[in-house]
């Protein structure tokens, strides 16, 4: 096996970019933000950050201030924010630069400048000592799959070199149009791990990504390797699994259904939300745009068929009162699809 590599860039993106008064973890490209402005004549500038950078949005804010022009306003979306399709169109239509930060474009668009806030963590050391650990060794399996989140993209294709030196065949492919990159994985679509090799290296943090690869491509395994937490593991859908089976058997006594369709502009299934209603008597389309437990208590319904963004079945579903369903699932609890069938919900396309 090699030794890390002393010559590669170790992808601290702290130095690019303007200084920053706050803790400098990423290249927020503040240089491209104010070049669009003046490009632009832009009077008012709209900033969104995911949930876990909201706190930065002030300084970055402060920092952008320092270099425009007294009469150009900036504002911060409140909104929630989980991923690229979860755009704020309020701010989006009353900016004149409105710069989504933290993911990578899911469509083309001349109104919003995305910036990918790339990780500078270390990935190689955590890929190396995934090797012959969980992922089978180029000897015993010399095919593997690489695939990351958009955090890691800047990365990939050393990630790719790194693998091949080691003796590995690396399979990758760019999924659908909701997916920007070649081996880039969504929270809702692992298309890019629809590889020819029977092992998978997942390199990212959270477990999520790799619980929804492993539930849909259930044949492969799933090797997580985080540099962020430092830990090689195996994505074990076993236990997801029992939970959706659960759920599910507590909706088939269902007599009344809420079927959700999430307003968000990426995460709206129109069609399949007014199916269901217009194939149930006994369901109600209800209208919203962040779903919550507390939101749904009121309605009162025996379950719910969520048709907006998967994240929220899978990671919040056990704290909603009554059973929250993805699409599927719903057609398995009321007898059209056999309990073996079911999988992982997933978005295709954009908006």
């Amino acid at each position: 096996m090699s030794q890390q590599r002393n010559d590669r860039p170790d992808g601290d993106l702290r130095n690019t970019g303007m200084s920053l008064r706050h803790d400098r973890e990423w290249d927020y490209e503040l240089d491209r933000i104010v070049e669009e402005v003046e490009e632009r004549g832009a009077e008012t500038v709209g900033l969104q950050f995911p949930e876990g950078l909201k706190r930065r949005g002030p300084g970055v804010a402060d920092d952008l201030r320092e270099s425009l022009p007294d009469d150009v306003s900036v504002m911060i979306s409140g909104q929630p924010c989980y991923g690229a399709c979860d755009l704020d169109t309020y701010l989006m239509k009353r900016t004149d630069v409105f710069v989504h930060f933290g993911h990578s474009p899911m469509k083309d668009s001349n109104k919003i400048l995305y910036v990918p806030l790339f990780s500078n963590v270390d990935v190689f050391p955590i890929i190396e000592e995934a090797i012959g650990n969980q992922l089978a060794s180029p000897d015993e399996d010399p095919d593997v799959g690489l695939v990351t989140t958009a955090q890691h993209m800047n990365k990939f294709e050393e990630m790719r070199e790194f693998l091949e030196d080691e003796g590995y065949t690396v399979h990758t492919r760019r999924g659908d149009d909701r997916l920007t990159h070649e081996g880039q994985v969504l929270g809702c679509n692992y298309e890019s791990a629809d590889i020819d090799a029977d092992q998978v290296l997942y390199v990212g943090g959270g477990k999520f990504h790799p619980l929804g690869l492993a539930m849909e491509h259930q044949d492969k395994n799933v090797v997580i390797a985080d540099p962020v937490n430092n830990a090689v593991t195996i994505a074990d859908a076993e236990q997801f699994l029992k939970e959706r089976y659960a759920s599910v058997h507590k909706a088939m006594d269902a007599e009344s259904w809420g079927v959700i369709f999430c307003t968000k502009i990426g995460q709206g299934r129109w069609e399949e939300a007014q199916e269901i209603v217009d194939n149930n008597d006994d369901a109600y389309l209800i209208t919203m745009d962040e779903i919550t437990p507390d939101r749904l208590l009121n309605f009162g319904m025996d379950a719910y068929v969520n048709t907006g963004c998967p994240r929220i079945t899978t990671d919040d579903g056990p704290q909603f009162h009554a059973p929250m369903l993805t699409p599927g699932e719903y057609k398995i609890a009321i007898g059209e699809k056999p309990l073996d069938e079911l999988e992982f919900d997933t978005f295709h396309g954009t908006w």
